[in-house]
């Protein structure tokens, strides 16, 4: 690619600086929240309503999203010898357009209402393998197509909610679904996606003023391009998700998830566009405590925290076939201050986030936190560049709204292995390299090796230009640490920094 570092913060920082100079009502961003729009129920919604009262009880609308992204010295999947940060020997750069489109229809009664939403997710100029199955997976499929974020054309949600919560707190929602809980750390629709997420699942719910809780049990849903999705019937995902809102000047979740995955579920389908898992019965207990807006002054803060019981089994070809005992935990602190009073009301956030490595692969425990099913993109890095899987990431955020429209937000991250006997995993989840001290192409288990992973900054924009139509614009750079540079030194590939650059415009109506 041929725009050099300079060049792209220049670029990032001209698409937000239109915000600078007007003040529109807010949309929803990627990388922060900006103040709500005014009420509305959606530019289709409003237009058919103002025609006819018999509108009322539809919901009728989508989103079309059109999105560039320029990738240098990162990984281009499938291609051989292809690695992130890799210095030579192989491509690195990748330049492509994203476009998703989503149509919905619904229709609203007193006591039950019935959801459908078509996606259509396409890609162009693309370097990347639709699935590139390595590490091999046995019963699966190497497959170019037009790589992992393109679905054309797919259901993405289909189903009936009972109840009506007005007159009775028990609802229930059944068919093909987003769950979306918590900050979507652990359970998350993975909106950044071009494709994102969603479940075949049932869901209860129970909800009044002080308490939720919501029972569900589902399986994931397999993107494949050119054919219709279905979900893995070999990986059940359940749970229990509370929140009570009754504590002063505090809101308290407490869950427990179960993720019960077979022996066929890794390959359950031919070439799935996404990682899926190795036979597992992982089960998740945590919570999470966070500052009710507005509670504590200027100050803000949350802390969650998670451990996982159970047993795991490696799906790569040649691992060990028996059961591992699961022992791994995770947890975030994060507080904030905004300074209200100051122009832009900038906020200062500190995070620290980790997730448990395994610490010895010979001792019959895996040690490594099984991220589930996040949004990764929101917090270890824009550049998405790892999960919550044996990982330190110590996160500052400096945030401003120069505008009741925009936001433009600076973020800091050091990232460090948690232990240097496991693996550098991807955002999907997957290990980079095999295990052992010499996995072969410079990544994977290096106990001798230094847990500094790197440093990365980020810069991103967005701007509502309108309540139905936003723009954003951003930039990461990836500064090498420690364990990179030994790790890509052996084979004498050699390391580099790593650029990315995206500009996104969104159409809601």
């Amino acid at each position: 690619m041929s725009t050099k570092p300079a060049s792209l913060i220049t670029l990032a920082l001209a698409a937000a600086m239109p915000a600078l100079a007007q003040d529109k009502p807010a949309a929803s961003v990627t990388a922060a929240p900006v103040a709500k729009p005014a009420a509305s129920a959606g530019l289709a919604n409003d237009w058919l309503r103002q025609q006819s009262d018999g509108f009322k009880p539809w919901d009728i609308g989508g989103q079309v999203r059109a999105r560039f992204e320029a990738k240098e010295g990162m990984a281009i999947q499938g291609q051989a010898g292809s690695l992130d940060f890799r210095d030579h020997g192989a491509a690195v750069n990748n330049e492509y357009w994203l476009t998703r489109s989503r149509f919905h229809v619904g229709y609203n009664d007193k006591w039950w209402t019935v959801y459908g939403e078509a996606q259509a997710s396409t890609a162009n100029s693309d370097m990347r393998y639709a699935y590139a199955n390595n590490p091999s997976v046995d019963g699966t499929t190497k497959k170019l197509g037009d790589g992992p974020e393109a679905n054309w054309i797919d259901l993405h949600q289909a189903f009936v909610t009972l109840g009506n919560q007005k007159e009775f707190p028990l609802t229930v929602k059944a068919g093909r679904q987003e769950l979306v809980y918590g900050e979507e750390r652990l359970i998350g629709a993975s909106g950044w996606n071009n494709i994102a997420r969603s479940f075949d699942a049932a869901k209860v719910r129970w909800q009044n003023d002080a308490f939720s809780a919501d029972v569900f049990s589902g399986f994931p849903v397999i993107p494949e391009n050119g054919q219709f999705d279905v979900d893995n019937g070999q990986d059940l995902f359940s749970g229990i998700y509370a929140t009570m809102l009754k504590i002063p000047k505090t809101v308290l979740d407490v869950y427990f998830l179960a993720r019960n995955s077979g022996t066929g579920a890794a390959g359950f389908a031919p070439s799935p566009q996404f990682p899926q898992p190795s036979a597992r019965d992982i089960y998740t207990i945590g919570g999470r405590v966070k500052s009710k807006p507005g509670e504590l002054g200027h100050w803000d803060y949350s802390v969650e925290g998670a451990y996982q019981f159970g047993d795991y089994r490696d799906a790569r070809a040649g691992a060990p076939t028996q059961r591992l005992t699961q022992d791994a935990f995770m947890f975030v602190v994060q507080g904030g201050y905004t300074f209200a009073d100051l122009w832009a009301t900038p906020r200062l956030g500190l995070e620290y986030s980790y997730g448990s490595g395994d610490s010895n692969s010979k001792d019959g425990t895996h040690g490594t936190f099984d991220n589930l099913f996040p949004t990764n993109h929101k917090f270890y890095g824009f550049m998405d560049v790892a999960s919550l899987q044996n990982l330190q990431d110590l996160r500052g955020i400096v945030q401003i709204k120069p505008t009741k429209a925009s936001t433009l937000v600076l973020e800091g991250h050091g990232l460090w292995l948690a232990s240097t006997s496991d693996n550098f995993y991807s955002v999907s989840g997957t290990a980079r390299g095999g295990t052992g001290a010499s996995p072969g192409n410079g990544y994977g288990a290096n106990p001798n090796y230094s847990n500094f992973l790197g440093t990365e900054v980020d810069v991103v924009g967005s701007y509502a230009v309108t309540k139905f139509l936003q723009i954003e614009a951003g930039y990461g750079h990836f500064f090498v640490g420690k364990y990179i540079e030994q790790s890509l030194s052996n084979p004498a590939f050699g390391s580099k920094d790593a650029d990315w650059f995206y500009t996104q415009i969104t159409f809601n109506f």
